[in-house]
């Protein structure tokens, strides 16, 4: 025992001081890609900011044993022994991401400097990271001391159609006489903003400060305005819109709701806090107050769904620099403050251009018009360069599709008019203009007005997206699959719009619930979502309707406790649940604990109101949610076969949320709660198997107790309703709320109910998602491969071939056949639902499967077809770093390849039941060091490896 002893206390020594006798360039990883609340060097308003790091290293099978971070209030005392904000010590920790800050108390409007390093599994300490930083907004509300400002020109409309006043326009000058050391501006709207100082534009971002339930919250940014700001004087100046607080929303106008724009206001209005540090120490504020000045100017019309008209001809020239003559200009209002109106920083990614597109054709029209057709369906605005005459008016209208004969397609649009306006001054120079408040889904632009035939320069298209870094990418040696891919990456780049919108183009873009849950697994792989959906959950919980259930879309503009868009909007079943499945997908994917303690209360409501609606009982029968409009609620929206019973699909996600709570509340520590939701869990699926299946362990429901199903949602009578669907078994699978012996059962009924329909989906929005999981899970896998390649109608295949360039709202949005279906009434060609798919492509074609929380486990489990398919590479960067799955098919052999990140570990499958023909990095894999850790499975064998690169070579059997 004493030698024992004597050992330990070695081994303790050692390990704490291992970096004294090792040095730090043998250290074998290296942190790297240092993140602040999931960014990049960001601002931020949180006391115990969460901070994360990546590692990298030239050595397979390696992890992190223990870390160090020092946080500091300089560069210069950013060491170990200078650290004057925090140092952590050595702390005994595999961990790399969601490490909350334990230093000193932060302070308003600092800039806190930090690194990290981490020791190796051999106790080696690496080298220091790089540094990096966070910033601090204003922590407390009396920081701010500007005022609400603005110019109400809302009585100056002049369109007939829709009510579009003028912009207003403000602006102030003010002298600085010192040195300057640092400036930061601190500005915020109700509406839109765009903020300039001595001519120069501010920032990047485009639709800042975002959309919120404004009456609740309202966003900031905070930009380093040093170098904008000069010795002498100094022009301060913004454009405000009216954006999603006072402008026209959703389709309001098209179902005739008594109030169509201005849900939370009339006026937009600015606050803006310019605050100067001084070389010698002293500060100055320049803020919006009564001093600032006001006008209308060249932007006449302006609305995100209306689109924009300029006036070139009533330009301020010199308005937003200094020494202009502001002659007429009027005294801005100040505004009271609303205190119960939570001022914080924009916690999302802000919208910005993304990309620059060219005309692939300009088709000439009648009447002198053209078509620019940018040979991509996306979000944005255009970029206009022009010459002509004074008065001269250039008119820009959007489309994603074109009619047989070449006319501009825009009945989709519905109410939203979708047109830019250009009035030339008639300058000897060319005129280069861009719409700031306003955007489009569109392929083609339809131009009049022009002198002369454009070229490829008279119109760039300006991709807009919210600015979410990517971490994916899918490839196989199939022309098709590829291509949809691209789709389902331009739809979600077209709907990740500060919030997730189902379209970009007509009278809608709302941020609906079904479509956000079906499809957020999807977009984690493609991008890090991490930060976007940080701010649309607060949306989301913002939203949530005083009966505890979560609305159908959010933000969710609301009076009296009715939705104002359309008083009948509340929520639905199988959408409402978003609150419960985004934040587990979330947390799954980033580790995020935080988010969930956040919003417990919240989920505890809505989990209490699923108790109070079923009454108790754990089951939702038929006609449970009649009261709600449209009866049943959305259900499986856009299927295209017999029509699931919504009670049933209720009765389902009744018991994923059980389940997905019980998860959750283990990973916060809280037993109590876990124990219960088991208990709910089980209840609900016996209830399940009691009402809605029968002896066979088929589902079915009483169809006659829906009546003629008047009322219910997209119901044909000649389907009707039934529990036996595609729908149906899919999603029971999937949610894993079958025993093994009826999981199979189910497998075997989607299949043939799949068979039955010519060997085609029915799916719609609730069941296109869990289709071909389901089918690999009972051992279907060549079916989903069938339907995924298939180019029939309905199938993604038959959107491709038919020159898709993203997803569409509906399998039957255009056939050759019929051409367009519906199109007046809701046929968006940019609708992302249906790319939930892309789950089962990077999950089950790559392989790619999380198996706890943040990647730090995984599954690579590729799953290999007989034919169409003979080479898939994808790669997803998780929070923990990059991993890579890739395989390729020659003959009946196999080339795998597998990269593990460094402090993780991945169980590969190899599609071979014998190790004799399995070789890992040329190694036969009985011979190899990897030997010790493999297992059978079934016809596979599989084998846990650490981090590193992998080349695996079998032989198909």
């Amino acid at each position: 025992m004493r030698l024992k002893k004597i050992y330990t206390i070695l081994f303790t020594y050692l390990f704490f001081n291992l970096p004294f006798f090792i040095s730090e360039a043998d250290a074998q990883i290296k942190p790297v890609h240092l993140r602040c609340e999931y960014k990049n060097t960001p601002v931020i308003d949180i006391a115990e900011p969460r901070l994360s790091w990546e590692l990298v290293s030239n050595r397979n099978n390696q992890t992190q044993s223990a870390y160090q971070i020092i946080v500091a209030s300089s560069v210069k005392l950013l060491t170990e022994n200078g650290a004057d904000i925090w140092n952590s010590g050595k702390v005994l920790s595999n961990s790399t991401n969601q490490i909350g800050f334990k230093g000193k108390k932060l302070l308003s409007g600092k800039v806190y400097y930090w690194k990290v390093r981490s020791w190796d599994k051999s106790g080696r300490a690496s080298a220091w990271s790089k540094a990096s930083t966070w910033e601090t907004g204003f922590l407390k509300r009396e920081d701010w001391i500007a005022k609400w400002i603005g110019y109400n020109l809302d009585s100056l409309n002049k369109n007939k159609t829709y009510h579009l006043p003028p912009a207003p326009y403000l602006r102030k000058e003010a002298n600085v006489n010192k040195k300057i050391k640092t400036a930061r501006l601190y500005v915020t709207s109700l509406g839109l903003y765009e903020f300039y100082i001595n001519g120069k534009r501010i920032g990047e971002d485009f639709f800042q400060p975002g959309w919120t339930d404004y009456h609740k919250r309202v966003y900031y940014q905070v930009y380093d305005i040093t170098k904008n700001i000069r010795q002498g004087k100094n022009a301060f100046a913004s454009i405000l819109s009216y954006g999603w607080y006072s402008g026209y929303l959703g389709y309001a106008m098209l179902v005739k709701s008594p109030q169509v724009r201005a849900f939370y206001g009339d006026t937009p209005k600015l606050k803006a806090q310019i605050e100067i540090e001084y070389a010698g120490g002293e500060k100055e504020y320049i803020v919006t107050d009564e001093t600032w000045f006001a006008n209308q100017g060249p932007l006449t019309e302006s609305d995100i769904l209306n689109g924009e008209t300029y006036d070139a001809r009533l330009e301020l020239q010199g308005w937003d620099k200094p020494g202009y003559n502001q002659h007429g200009w009027k005294s801005a209002v100040v505004y009271p403050e609303n205190e119960n109106q939570a001022l914080e920083i924009y916690p999302g990614n802000p919208v910005r251009i993304y990309k620059e597109l060219k005309a692939k054709k300009i088709i000439p029209r009648p009447n002198g018009k053209y078509i620019v057709d940018f040979g991509q369906n996306f979000s944005g605005i255009i970029r206009l360069k022009v010459k002509g005459a004074e008065g001269d008016s250039i008119i820009l209208r959007y489309g994603e599709m074109l009619h047989p004969d070449g006319k501009l397609m825009t009945e989709n649009l519905r109410k939203a008019r979708a047109a830019d306006t250009y009035i030339l001054k008639g300058d000897m120079k060319e005129e280069v203009w861009q719409p700031g408040f306003t955007y489009h889904g569109f392929q083609y632009v339809e131009i009049s007005g022009l002198r002369k035939a454009p070229s490829e320069e008279t119109v760039i298209g300006l991709v807009l997206s919210s600015s979410v870094p990517v971490t994916g990418d899918f490839e196989t040696d199939n022309a098709m699959v590829n291509k949809l891919y691209k789709n389902i990456v331009w739809t979600q780049l077209s709907n990740y719009f500060d919030i997730p919108t189902d379209c970009p183009q007509r009278d809608e873009r709302l941020g609906w619930t079904g479509d956000a849950h079906v499809y957020i697994k999807s977009a984690i792989y493609n991008n890090d979502i991490s930060a976007f959906f940080t701010k649309w959950m607060t949306d989301l919980n913002d939203a949530q309707l005083s009966n505890g259930a979560y609305p159908s879309y959010a933000p969710m503009p609301m009076k009296d406790g009715v939705a104002m868009i359309r008083k009948t909007d509340s929520y639905s079943p199988g959408w409402m649940e978003a609150g419960i499945i985004c934040t587990y997908e979330l947390y799954k994917a980033y580790a995020d604990t935080r988010l969930i303690e956040k919003y417990w209360s919240n989920m505890l409501r809505f989990m209490k109101f699923l108790e109070t609606k079923s009454k108790g009982e754990y089951i939702f029968k038929e006609r449970s949610f009649e009261d709600i409009h449209p009866k049943g609620g959305y259900g499986d929206w856009l299927s295209v076969g017999k029509q699931t019973s919504p009670d049933l699909l209720a009765t389902m996600y009744y018991a994923y949320c059980a389940a997905l709570m019980s998860e959750m509340a283990r990973a916060i520590q809280k037993t109590e709660d876990k124990l219960f939701f088991d208990k709910v869990f089980e209840n609900v699926k016996k209830k399940l198997y009691e009402h809605y299946t029968d002896k066979t362990g088929q589902f079915k429901v009483d169809s006659d107790i829906y009546g003629n199903g008047a009322g219910y949602s997209h119901y044909n009578p000649q389907k009707g309703f039934g529990g036996h669907t595609q729908t149906a078994y899919a999603n029971a699978i999937y949610m894993r709320l079958l025993s093994r012996e009826d999981t199979q059962k189910a497998g075997n009924y989607l299949k043939e109910l799949i068979l039955k329909n010519s060997g085609k989906l029915s799916t719609g929005f609730l069941g296109v998602k869990p289709l071909l999981p389901a089918l690999s899970a009972t051992d279907n896998g060549d079916m989903a491969y069938k339907l995924l390649l298939s180019t029939e109608y309905p199938s993604w295949g038959f959107e491709v071939v038919n020159g898709a360039t993203t997803i569409w709202e509906r399998w039957n949005s255009y056939t050759k056949e019929k051409g367009f279906e519906n199109n007046a009434g809701m046929n968006s060609f940019n609708h992302y639902s249906f790319g939930a798919v892309n789950e089962w492509m990077f999950g089950n074609m790559a392989g790619i499967k999380n198996e706890t929380p943040g990647y730090r486990t995984f599954i690579i489990k590729p799953e290999i077809p007989e034919q169409g398919i003979n080479r898939v590479r994808a790669n997803y960067r998780s929070i923990n770093g990059n991993i890579v799955s890739g395989w390729k098919k020659i003959g009946r052999k196999l080339e795998m390849e597998a990269i593990i990140p460094v402090n993780t570990s991945a169980w590969i499958y190899i599609p071979s039941s014998s190790t004799d023909k399995i070789s890992i990095n040329g190694k036969q894999l009985k011979k190899s060091i990897y030997y010790a850790n493999t297992e059978t499975a079934g016809n596979k064998v599989k084998v846990k490896l650490g981090s590193g690169s992998y080349k695996i070579d079998c032989l198909l059997e």
